[in-house]
């Protein structure tokens, strides 16, 4: 079987020239860190960080039948969104797991745009195609021409504003706008994240990437911006967290298992996985996703059994020490009556219970 090609983004060879290390993740060739995961996560925390997240997928649906499509395929209700607002939703499967989550932005009442995980891209455009073809909106995948920055911490607008003269600092969260950035015209600045930090996603084409890497750089590097990895964003996210497809969701957890009731919005009429959820919620919840501190120097990691009371009961999904807190946190499924915070609960670390405390994310508050 003929291996695949791993992809690289408009800027390998920028992050190669930064000193990057390079690992594969979801098919491409990304920048896991560049000095340390912790010097550049306390970058974003305090100054700022730039991520390339070209590797993430991008979809436009337009047509008379666009809102349609969205409303059958995701579970938050789409009809609620105006112009230049976005919105955090999942695709739910017909049996109540989850094919992937994702932000869907409107940018006029029959054009919108929905940005999936990198790793999922393929999947996801297969999955709401096949629901496409009874409702015929108009979808085009556009990943390939997309390359996509994200500009986070608390130094970044004062960085961002210096190449534009858009009154990007009067964003709501989760609002966009489109303007001139660095001298190139009509680009797509975002305020979605994944830090916890006021964030820009900047959304360019790949031949307009390192034009706009230098620009930022040239702008934010007197006030700490530093380039940043994988390995930070993972940590920042776990931080706030904020979920990882394909360790704290994926196709057998449920929305509702996962602390995602408030974008599922069962009354909003059909959509995917709807009556399975609702069997769910009116059988009540078997297991729930909850965040844990450990109490002493253990360090969880993903796949790592959870016990109480010497019992076996679940199994970490994320797990890091916190670069803000220095102690190890993490998120995993645990039993209903177990998912009160303050319940104490068993990680097991190299065969070791290791104590811990559930507590309800973020982990550290903004």
């Amino acid at each position: 079987m003929e291996a695949t090609e791993v992809k690289k983004t408009a800027l390998y060879d920028t992050h190669v020239a930064a000193g990057a290390k390079i690992i594969p993740f979801a098919g491409y060739d990304m920048p896991v860190r560049y000095t340390g995961d912790k010097e550049e996560h306390f970058a974003v925390r305090n100054a700022a960080g730039v991520f390339d997240v070209s590797h993430m997928g991008e979809f436009i649906v337009k047509g008379p039948k666009a809102l349609e499509l969205i409303q059958k395929v995701t579970s938050n209700d789409a009809s609620k969104l105006v112009d230049g607002k976005a919105q955090y939703s999942c695709l739910p499967n017909l049996d109540g797991g989850i094919v992937d989550d994702l932000i869907v932005y409107r940018f006029a009442p029959e054009h919108y745009m929905l940005v999936v995980n990198a790793s999922n891209i393929e999947n996801d455009w297969n999955w709401i195609s096949s629901f496409n073809k009874e409702i015929g909106a108009d979808l085009t995948n556009i990943s390939e021409e997309t390359a996509l920055l994200a500009l986070s911490g608390p130094k970044g607008t004062e960085i961002l504003q210096k190449l534009t003269s858009a009154p990007i600092g009067d964003l709501v969260t989760y609002g966009f706008l489109r303007g001139e950035v660095a001298g190139m015209k009509d680009i797509l600045v975002a305020t979605t994240g994944y830090t916890g930090e006021r964030t820009y996603e900047i959304f360019v084409r790949p031949d307009q990437a390192k034009r706009l890497w230098d620009a930022l750089f040239e702008a934010g590097s007197p006030l700490g911006l530093i380039p940043t990895g994988l390995g930070a964003r993972d940590t920042l996210r776990l931080e706030m967290g904020y979920m990882l497809y394909g360790n704290d969701i994926n196709d057998t957890t449920s929305p509702l298992e996962a602390g995602l009731g408030w974008i599922t919005k069962l009354q909003k009429g059909d959509f995917n996985g709807r009556d399975w959820m609702l069997k769910q919620k009116e059988e009540g919840l078997k297991r729930k996703l909850v965040g844990f501190v450990m109490e002493g120097k253990g360090i969880p990691r993903g796949h790592y059994p959870i016990s109480h009371n010497g019992k076996v009961v679940g199994e970490v999904t994320s797990g890091t020490i916190s670069p803000m807190l220095n102690v190890g946190i993490g998120m995993g499924y645990v039993p209903t009556e177990l998912a009160a915070e303050g319940t104490l609960i068993d990680i097991m670390v190299r065969d070791k219970a290791n104590p811990a405390k559930v507590v309800n994310p973020p982990f550290i508050r903004k």
